[in-house]
């Protein structure tokens, strides 16, 4: 993947992961968009970067989306990093809370893919890299909201894979492990594996890189969500 004289679009770039990115992507020699809802934070980032854009867009809002969409339509790549998380049981179900996480890190997906995704396949090329979990592999606990939207994520992504196969439009799901961001800074629970956003950054630009459709890491922490799709719904219960 040759970014130098590309742009690319990033949605959720305030902070954490998407904020990594765009510094990663940046020192690339790619022009950026940056997509978040604070106006301030991504003037801010783009102050500090070579050639960046502020392009402030709620997801939950399809007024937004359309209109941001409009403004960021020749951009060669989109990374869609926007995510929202809060710890939630069954037991202390907030139907607001998980209904705002899906809102985000799915609905929000659906709203920009579908703007954006018909657009490259008209024009005959593009990059879409959708940011999914290994959350999503498997059902875990106190992941309400979370984990079923970041499947629903990774399920869209092979729609799209599978759609746009003959095309020259390439197609992502990246898929990490935990990020060192205010999100899991909520967390009670160690962590195996955390990475900082700068890490899993280094790792999203190999996957970007590569030609394969689905990249998970870090590994071998990957490795325990991959195999348990093959394994007796007992033993993934018990090793979670």
């Amino acid at each position: 993947m040759r970014v130098q004289g590309q742009t690319w679009w990033i949605i959720g770039a305030s902070e954490g992961l998407g904020r990594a990115l765009a510094e990663a992507l940046d020192q690339e020699g790619a022009s950026l968009i940056l997509s978040a809802r604070s106006k301030d934070r991504l003037s801010a980032l783009c102050g500090k970067l070579r050639d960046a854009q502020a392009l402030p867009m709620d997801v939950t809002d399809a007024r937004s989306v359309l209109a941001a969409s409009e403004a960021a339509s020749d951009a060669d790549g989109v990374i869609y990093c926007a995510g929202l998380y809060d710890p939630m049981t069954v037991q202390d179900w907030e139907p607001e809370a998980a209904e705002a996480i899906c809102e985000v890190n799915f609905m929000g997906a659906m709203r920009v893919m579908g703007r954006v995704a018909p657009r490259m396949a008209r024009r005959g090329h593009g990059h879409i890299a959708l940011i999914g979990s290994l959350a999503g592999f498997t059902g875990l606990p106190g992941a309400i909201g979370y984990g079923a939207s970041k499947a629903a994520v990774m399920h869209l992504g092979e729609n799209l894979h599978r759609d746009l196969r003959d095309t020259n439009v390439k197609v992502q799901v990246i898929n990490p492990g935990f990020i060192k961001t205010r999100l899991t800074a909520k967390n009670d629970f160690k962590m195996p594996m955390i990475q900082t956003p700068e890490e899993a950054a280094a790792c999203c630009m190999k996957a970007l890189r590569s030609n394969r459709f689905q990249s998970s890491f870090p590994a071998p922490f990957s490795w325990v969500f991959r195999i348990a799709a093959h394994l007796p719904r007992k033993w993934v219960t018990r090793l979670i």
